[in-house]
């Protein structure tokens, strides 16, 4: 029972776009039975989805090779998992552009249509079709499109899959230039498929390039129209009307309707926020009532969140944070160490959930929006709603605001606590060399010089107030800087490094190689008072040490709040790749880890 249900989930997070869930449900069903081809095919689409590459390449080998001894095999799967070695190719192509995506369309098509020819169904055979007019040969296009219409039409019967030859049908008339065909045919792919948002974002994504292709207004594909993700954030309600610092718990039935009026004319595919009194929870209990996947991001611990920002509203909000939560699709608690009355924690927490709903936004190739109950003045600190405007407008996306009267309270400067004073946020790498501890003494200068050497020049070229704390120890290298930007640079850049440094020249055994982990979160600033000068210490440093060695050789992994921080901040220029949840060194966590690239 415990596989079959692991295998509903996998399913239906597919389903929902939810490619990191599908990975995660497929993999625990693994671990239980190691056999199961089902949940072996679900994991490797979820891979090539999330696009992650390399790890797709593996898992697709990998089901290959347990396909090739089975016998008992569902008719279709076959198919399926042949045609991923085309997906994959086809993610390859998708991605690059001019000369090279045609060439690499064509790949992908001779992959496609070779299944195609294998197996005489239409779902390769269309795929096919529209790689070979991206790669520029449209007879060789039209003739497959015409085979797989006549394809979809022979099945018109068979039960089930009545989304995908409907969504086929309308690739194919777009492929021959039948518009009018196309656009039925999408009508009833999105009836068919109205809960599917996986599906649909798959089929929008694919037809948007053939309309860029083909010089066809996307306007055709509006019958697919694909749900949103949300951010929000808004103010807190006061509990006493004659206190500032919150809108009045008279407006919060005017609030809660425009809310409502929101979402009523909407359709989203996940909401990402926090669960203070007041918007938070006006926002979420709404989302929760439209059927809105709700993704709660905390700055610190359930209990202690719900003392510090739950419980001022007064009687009713701690029973409805809670029973938010039970509802909620996933938690992530920001930072597991007490707060402390460190108003940067929010300002964190928020930047992982706007990171987060990006990320889930780019799965479903939709744009993110932000509905924020808001007062409309700007920001006097690194938190609150204003901050929380601006960060998101910032990347030029879309705000929906809910106008509210706020009483703002008088910020009174208070003394300093040791405590505030030394923490800040900090972006953090490690890395280890594999292979360093098999070195002989006459190795150390070749390494120190050879390795170490150009690492540290490459750290230096970031310059000092971007890298602003480094160390090293035998072969390992700490790092801190001052934005995930850098941090992302560095790690790449040492480790593009490490891979070009010839080995062989140097008298170093060819087997070294280097792993490389970044975190983010909060740091403590402190004297080293064995080498006395300042230092960073703190939970966070022990969480990013811990990635590491659990890190591939020439790989560099980050954890999901650097992830979702990369996302929101370096949006274009590094992209983070799902792997899976990973059990850090010590056993310390099991925590969801990402690959980072250059995008």
């Amino acid at each position: 029972m415990v596989v079959a249900g692991g295998l509903d989930a996998a399913r239906a997070a597919l389903s929902r776009g939810d490619v990191i869930l599908a990975y995660d449900a497929a993999s625990d069903v693994l671990q239980s039975d190691p056999s199961d081809l089902e949940a072996r095919y679900i994991a490797a689409l979820a891979l090539v989805r999330a696009g992650a590459r390399e790890r797709a390449r593996l898992a697709i080998d990998d089901l290959h090779a347990a396909l090739a001894g089975a016998s008992d095999v569902r008719p279709g799967l076959r198919e399926d998992a042949e045609a991923l070695e085309g997906r994959l190719a086809k993610e390859l192509a998708l991605a690059a552009r001019g000369a090279e995506r045609a060439e690499l369309a064509a790949t992908a098509a001779k992959l496609y249509e070779a299944v195609a020819d294998r197996y005489d169904r239409y779902f390769t055979c269309i795929n096919a079709a529209t790689l070979w007019l991206v790669a520029g040969d449209v007879p060789r296009a039209h003739a497959l499109a015409e085979r797989a219409r006549a394809l979809v039409r022979a099945a018109a019967d068979e039960p089930g899959d009545e989304y995908w030859r409907a969504a086929t049908d309308a690739e194919a008339e777009l492929v021959l230039g039948d518009l009018e065909a196309a656009r039925a045919a999408l009508e009833i792919a999105a009836r068919v498929g109205a809960n599917d948002v996986a599906a649909r974002a798959v089929t929008a994504r694919q037809l948007r390039l053939l309309c860029q292709v083909s010089d066809i207004d996307p306007g055709i594909l509006d019958a697919l129209a694909l749900p949103g993700v949300l951010h929000f954030c808004g103010h807190r309600v006061t509990a006493d009307p004659a206190k500032a610092g919150g809108f009045a718990a008279s407006d919060e039935p005017a609030v809660a309707t425009a809310v409502d009026d929101f979402f009523g004319g909407r359709s989203f595919d996940g909401a990402y926020g926090a669960l203070a009194c007041g918007a938070d929870i006006i926002i979420a209990e709404a989302a929760l009532a439209h059927g809105v996947p709700l993704h709660v991001v905390l700055p610190f611990s359930i209990d202690e969140f719900e003392e510090v920002s739950v419980q001022s509203g007064g009687p009713g909000w701690p029973e409805r944070y809670r029973s938010c939560l039970e509802r909620a699709a996933s938690v992530f608690v920001a930072y597991d160490s007490a707060y402390t009355d460190d108003p940067g924690l929010f300002g964190f927490a928020t930047k992982v959930a706007m990171g987060q709903a990006l990320h889930h936004a780019q799965h479903l190739g939709v744009e993110a929006e932000q509905l924020a109950v808001w007062d409309g003045e700007g920001a006097d600190s690194d938190a609150g709603t204003g901050h929380d405007v601006s960060s998101w407008r910032a990347g030029g996306r879309r705000t929906h605001v809910v106008p509210v009267r706020h009483q703002r309270a008088h910020r009174e400067q208070q003394p300093a606590a040791d405590e505030m004073m030394t923490r800040q946020l900090g972006a953090m790498l490690f890395t280890d060399v594999r292979g360093f501890s098999s070195l002989r003494d006459e190795h150390q200068r070749a390494f120190v010089e050879g390795i170490l050497g150009p690492m540290g020049a490459a750290l230096d070229a970031f310059g000092a107030g971007k890298v602003q704390y480094r160390n090293t120890w035998g072969d390992a290298i700490l790092a801190v800087c001052a934005d995930v930007a850098t941090t992302a640079a560095a790690a790449l850049a040492l480790q593009g490094l490490m891979k070009s440094i010839d080995l062989d020249a140097l008298g170093l055994p060819d087997t070294l190689a280097m792993r490389v982990g970044a975190h983010v979160g909060t740091l403590i600033t402190l004297d080293d008072p064995v080498r006395h000068m300042p230092a960073f210490w703190g939970r966070e440093l022990t969480r990013a040490a811990r990635i590491e060695p659990r890190t591939p050789a020439g790989e560099v992994y980050v954890t999901e709040a650097f992830a979702a921080v990369c996302t929101l901040e370096c949006e274009g220029d590094f992209a983070c790749e799902y792997v899976g949840r990973v059990t850090t060194a010590k056993e310390f966590e099991t925590i969801p880890m990402y690959r980072l690239r250059y995008a």
